[in-house]
């Protein structure tokens, strides 16, 4: 299998970062489009692998509705993709075949296509019970309020969430039990609103009337799961000057609380006003008066014109912990960071993690122990991660396998700056939400050896 080696001669961090847009917004925003019939203008559209699928099954779906014999629908391994469609698809006139890796048949759906059934979809499993490949039959769906497992996924409530507006009257949810990634259905709800739909939400309820998409023009920021790897590299680094351009200081993304998780690990978060021509036209832009209907509130929306600059400043820290349940895109490079600094760390919140590209907990715990890594791990329905002071040694021959998963590789390509150097297997899993990782690593002073 295809390795990639990084070596990291010095400790420091300096350079500017152009970060991938977020693929959370601009998955959502490509749902959103397809629905409405309307060509709208996304600018900064995510380039990751995801985003570039979604697009190609998308068209795929829009030149093959209505037709009597099945399409198949391949999602590959993209888990946003495989939720989004299925409710997408039971709504499509036409009989669909939604599938996916072996990986992806191993994650769940049921919960999901248990509440579309009852909104009068048809869907068959091809495989194993509550599992994909699915038989879709796209028809009209009626209204009815649904209770839904909120411990299960955000993807699921968002899917379902996306499609609200065209059901004849609305759609009416009903959040139980714990709700995980809640930030995601946050970005949701803000995007739904900018794009002309009403929608409410208290704690455990979510109301969608009925209404249809209307935006003329969206751009889309950076993404703030990206910069939670360079939060991690400027945590490990000893002199940090870096810069990452686009993320917005008031953002749709769960993720950005990142900034105030990595200020314990002592790094400064400083958002600076961009001073160009370019930002002027845009404040000019947003200040211009506008019709009060809130259909009208997705014309201009735009990236707000700030650089963030991270830095390093000294601290004491000795323990960390932290619940993962509004944010388990973040576990493993903060984990990471925890163990890479020697500190002693107690991490929940992870019930979610087995069920991502990769099982998160099992491939980041043996990740880590390779390393030399001292670490406890409680299984059961509410895991607990705990990280004992340790020192973080990596032989030459080593190899740490990232198990197909995106996050993994870029999280222990990180560890270089204090090990010196880490070899991981297959690198171009990258490229399924970040393509340009490793030529980003090369401009910040990183040594990339395929």
């Amino acid at each position: 299998m295809k390795t990639v080696t990084i070596v990291k001669p010095d400790r420091s961090l300096k350079g500017s970062i152009n970060l991938p847009s977020s693929k959370s917004i601009s998955n959502r925003l490509l749902i959103m489009q397809a629905l409405s019939g309307e060509e709208f203008t996304i600018e900064n559209l995510s380039r990751a692998e995801d985003t570039l699928l979604l697009q190609k099954l998308l068209l795929r779906i829009n030149a093959s509705e209505g037709k009597k014999d099945p399409v198949e629908i391949d999602c590959m391994n993209a888990g946003t993709n495989m939720r989004f469609l299925t409710a997408l698809l039971s709504a499509k006139p036409g009989r669909w075949v939604l599938t996916g890796t072996d990986r992806m048949k191993q994650r769940p759906v049921q919960d999901l296509v248990e509440n579309l059934l009852q909104l009068g979809g048809s869907i068959e499993y091809l495989g194993n019970f509550g599992f994909p490949p699915l038989l879709i039959k796209g028809r009209p769906l009626a209204s009815a309020p649904l209770n839904i497992n909120a411990a299960v996924s955000s993807q699921f409530i968002s899917a379902l969430m996306m499609i609200g507006p065209y059901l004849p009257g609305g759609l009416t949810l009903n959040l139980k039990g714990d709700v995980v990634s809640e930030p995601y259905i946050d970005m949701t709800a803000g995007l739904m609103k900018v794009c002309g739909n009403k929608v409410r939400k208290w704690k455990h309820k979510i109301q969608m009337d009925p209404g249809s998409y209307s935006c003329k023009r969206f751009t889309v920021e950076s993404d703030w799961s990206a910069a939670s790897f360079w939060y991690m590299a400027a945590a490990l680094a000893d002199k940090v000057e870096l810069e990452l351009p686009g993320l917005n200081s008031k953002s749709l993304q769960g993720d950005s609380v990142v900034a105030s998780a990595y200020s314990v690990f002592g790094v400064r978060s400083d958002f600076m006003k961009i001073k160009s021509e370019k930002a002027k036209s845009e404040k000019a832009m947003s200040q211009e008066p506008r019709a009060r209907s809130h259909k009208t509130s997705s014309e201009n929306f735009a990236i707000s014109p700030f650089n963030l600059r991270l830095s390093k400043q000294p601290n004491n820290l000795e323990g960390f912990y932290y619940d993962f349940t509004r944010h388990p895109d973040l576990a493993l490079p903060v984990i990471a960071t925890s163990a890479a600094l020697g500190l002693r760390g107690r991490f929940e919140g992870l019930k979610g993690l087995a069920l991502k590209e990769s099982d998160r907990i099992r491939s980041l715990t043996t990740g880590l122990q390779k390393c030399g890594c001292k670490l406890n791990v409680t299984a059961g329905e509410f895991p607990v991660i705990e990280i004992l002071p340790s020192k973080l040694l990596l032989k030459p021959q080593l190899v740490i396998d990232s198990f197909r998963d995106h996050r993994m590789a870029m999280t222990f390509a990180m560890l270089a700056l204090k090990t010196g150097s880490v070899t991981i297997n297959d690198p171009d899993v990258v490229n399924k939400s970040y393509p340009g990782f490793w030529a980003d690593l090369e401009s910040t002073g990183f040594q990339i050896k395929f």
